[in-house]
């Protein structure tokens, strides 16, 4: 008898979005599908992107066709349901690599077009953290909305779905913008205190594991994937920033109650939502030696080594 697991999918692949995580998941999954026999790789993307005049969207659309994926147009804010659907349709699998800037009611409106759809697998944007130890009501409104998701999917058995944590964004740690480390003056925020923790991904290192994700066989299904590039706590990456640059840093708490007051002055901002809910330490890290890329000893990215390489002068 065959194992239904064992039937070959995603040879059909659409990635929406090419961007900050876009093109590495579609540079990596077009190199792996050249293995795989029958598989296509495209991309999906607003008008305005692909015939756009500026230049680094022209080297993204230029290295797009030159690894042989397909582009094709679509609004994930503009289409509806319907519209999606009727797009989604041309595939067996899609992966969403939009991100968030498209809305919070975007991430369900996807999903219920990969349903209409009948798709065989379908990736939501959850690229990040543990929405259900989260839980609903925090700060960050938008994973309600990925919550919603995750339930919808689950209520259903005609498509199956992946999702990939990942944790942070390897460089969003980084970004003076953000706040948590400050190279220009030597310091590190610390969200919540010196022992709150944080699981962090390179995007790049995140296309390569997609791409591992999606070809792997037996294939998975209905499951959450775990990733890790590294998980440190504040005062670590404090010591590895004085360990690896050979200067001194600060150590400073940005305390829950001073991030939920800060919040509520500017209830918009992004930044500080993301901010309050990494301070609260749930959900937002998880051991690294239990994630799919190190139990299949895949090599990643640590926080050392970023730190190396992009802050070193």
């Amino acid at each position: 008898m065959t194992n239904e697991s064992t039937i070959p999918t995603s040879r059909s692949i659409l990635v929406i979005g090419a961007g900050e995580l876009g093109m590495p998941v579609l540079r990596n999954v077009a190199s792996r599908a050249r293995d795989v026999e029958g598989s296509t790789v495209s991309v999906m993307l607003r008008g305005s992107a692909i015939t756009s005049d500026a230049p680094q969207k022209q080297r993204d659309i230029a290295e797009i066709r030159s690894l042989g994926i397909a582009v094709v147009e679509g609004d994930l804010v503009g289409n509806s349901i319907d519209e999606l659907a009727s797009v989604f349709s041309g595939f067996d699998t899609v992966i969403g690599c939009a991100g968030i800037a498209a809305g919070v009611e975007t991430p369900m409106k996807v999903a219920q077009a990969a349903l209409q759809a009948k798709l065989r697998r379908y990736f939501p944007w959850q690229f990040g953290v543990d929405f259900e130890v989260i839980g609903r009501g925090s700060p960050q409104d938008i994973f309600d909305a990925q919550l919603d998701v995750r339930e919808l999917l689950r209520a259903q058995d005609e498509v199956e779905w992946v999702i990939i944590s990942t944790g942070m964004f390897m460089n969003y740690l980084f970004d003076p913008e953000v706040g948590m480390v400050d190279p220009k003056n030597d310091t590190v925020n610390a969200l919540g205190s010196l022992d709150t923790a944080v699981t962090v991904t390179t995007p790049e290192d995140i296309g390569v594991l997609t791409a591992e994700i999606l070809f792997d066989e037996p294939r998975i299904r209905n499951e959450i994937v775990y990733l890790a590039g590294d998980t440190v706590t504040y005062g670590e990456l404090a010591d590895t920033l004085e360990d690896v640059l050979q200067r001194p840093f600060r150590r400073a708490v940005w305390s829950i109650p001073f991030l939920l007051d800060d919040l509520a002055k500017d209830p918009e901002n992004m930044t500080k939502k993301y901010r309050a809910v990494f301070a609260q330490g749930r959900g937002v890290a998880w051991d690294k030696s239990q994630t799919f890329n190190a139990r299949r000893a895949i090599s990643v990215t640590n926080a050392r080594e970023w730190i190396g390489s992009n802050l070193r002068a």
